[in-house]
C-alpha cells in the first residue's frame, strides 16, 4: 500500500509543478480575477436576484459592469499615461530631457556627485520603459483570460469553494475561517487602501495640472501606487515636485502645491480611511509595509495585493494553529 501511495504523491506533485508552469503566464490575470470575484460578489448576488437565479446571465451582466465602470476608464487612463510616458521616454533618450534635469540639479552638486548616479538611473529607466511599450499583445491576452476567469468564478465560485474545502485536511470550520479572513483582507485592500490610493492619485494629478508640474497624469499614477505604501505615501511624488517648482523659481506655485498636498491629498486618509476600510485586516503598519515592499519585489506589480494577502493568510493559519495546540 505504501509504495502505491508514494507513487501517487510523486505523480501528483509532478503534475502540480507542470500545471503551475502551464498557468504561470496568466498568473496575474488569474489572481486579479479571484480578487474581483470577491469584490463584486455583492453586485453579482443582487443581479442574480434580478435574473431569478440564472447564474450565467448574472455573471455576464456583472462582467459588463466591470468592463464599463472599471476597464473603460482604465483604457482611457492608460492611453494618456502611455502618451506622457512616451514623451518622457523620448525626452530622456535623445538627451534633451536629461540635460535639462541635470541643469536643474546643478545647484545641488557642490557636495554630492549626482551626475554618475543620475545617469545610471536614467539608463535603467530607459531600458525598462522600452520593454513596457512592447507588451501590448500580452496585456490584451491577459485581459481576455481575466474576463473569462472572472465569469466562471462568479458563475461557479461556490462549487469551486466547496470542492477546495472538501479536499482540505483542515476542518470545515477552519477552512471557513480562513476564507472569511481572506475575503475581509481582499475587501480591505481593494475597497479601502486601493480606493483611497486612486483618490489620492487623482487629487495629485489635479494639483500638478493646476500648478504647472509636467506629465501630471503620469505622476498622478505614480502617486496612486506610492499611496499604497504605509509611512511614505504620496510624499514620494510631492516632495520632488515641490522642489522642482521652487528650483524653477515658481515659489508661489510651490507653496500652493504644499498646501494642496497637505489639504486635498494628505487629509483623505484621516476622513475616508476609517469609513472605507471598516473592519478590514488589522495588521501592524510595519507588517503591512514589509508585505507591500516584499510583495512588489517577489510577485512584481501585483505584489501590492499578494503581499498583504499572504501576510493575512499567514496570521490566519497561526491563529488556527494556536487554537489547535491549546
Amino acid at each position: 500500500m505504501q509504495p502505491r501511495l508514494y507513487f501517487l504523491l510523486a505523480v501528483l506533485v509532478g503534475t502540480f509543478v507542470l500545471a503551475f508552469f502551464i498557468f504561470r503566464p496568466f498568473l496575474y490575470a488569474l489572481v486579479l480575477a479571484m480578487v474581483f470575484a470577491v469584490v463584486f460578489q455583492p453586485v453579482h448576488q443582487k443581479i442574480m436576484g434580478f435574473f431569478r437565479g440564472q447564474q450565467g446571465l448574472a455573471a455576464f451582466a456583472t462582467i459588463l459592469i466591470v468592463v464599463v465602470f472599471v476597464f473603460t476608464p482604465l483604457v482611457f487612463l492608460g492611453i494618456q499615461l502611455f502618451k506622457e510616458a512616451e514623451q518622457l521616454y523620448f525626452s530622456l533618450a535623445n538627451g534633451s530631457g536629461k540635460d535639462a534635469i541635470l541643469n536643474v540639479l546643478n545647484s545641488l552638486r557642490s557636495d554630492f556627485n549626482l551626475d554618475q548616479y543620475f545617469k545610471q538611473g536614467l539608463d535603467w529607466l530607459i531600458q525598462r520603459l522600452g520593454s513596457v511599450f512592447s507588451g501590448f499583445a500580452k496585456i490584451m491576452a491577459s485581459s481576455f483570460v481575466f474576463l473569462i476567469t472572472l465569469y466562471y468564478l462568479l458563475k461557479d465560485g461556490n462549487k469551486l469553494k466547496a470542492n477546495i474545502i472538501a479536499l482540505s485536511p483542515l476542518s470545515d470550520t477552519d477552512d471557513e475561517a480562513i476564507s472569511k479572513k481572506l475575503e475581509m483582507a481582499i475587501n480591505s485592500v481593494i475597497k479601502g487602501s486601493l480606493l483611497i490610493a486612486l483618490i489620492q492619485g487623482a487629487m495629485t494629478m489635479i494639483g500638478f495640472t493646476i500648478f504647472g508640474v509636467p506629465n501630471a497624469v503620469l505622476w498622478g499614477s505614480v502617486a496612486a501606487i506610492a499611496a499604497l505604501i504605509p509611512g511614505i505615501g504620496t510624499a514620494l511624488v510631492f516632495v520632488p515636485a515641490i522642489a522642482f517648482l521652487f528650483i524653477q523659481g515658481e515659489t508661489f506655485y510651490g507653496i500652493c502645491l504644499v498646501l494642496w498636498g497637505m489639504g486635498a491629498v494628505g487629509l483623505i486618509d484621516n476622513f475616508l480611511g476609517p469609513k472605507l476600510v471598516g473592519r478590514g485586516i488589522h495588521l501592524h503598519p510595519l507588517i503591512i509595509l514589509l508585505s507591500v515592499f516584499g510583495g512588489l519585489v517577489f510577485f512584481g506589480p501585483i505584489g501590492f495585493l499578494l503581499g498583504p494577502l499572504t501576510a493575512t493568510l499567514l496570521f490566519a493559519l497561526l491563529d488556527i494553529y494556536s487554537l489547535q495546540i491549546k
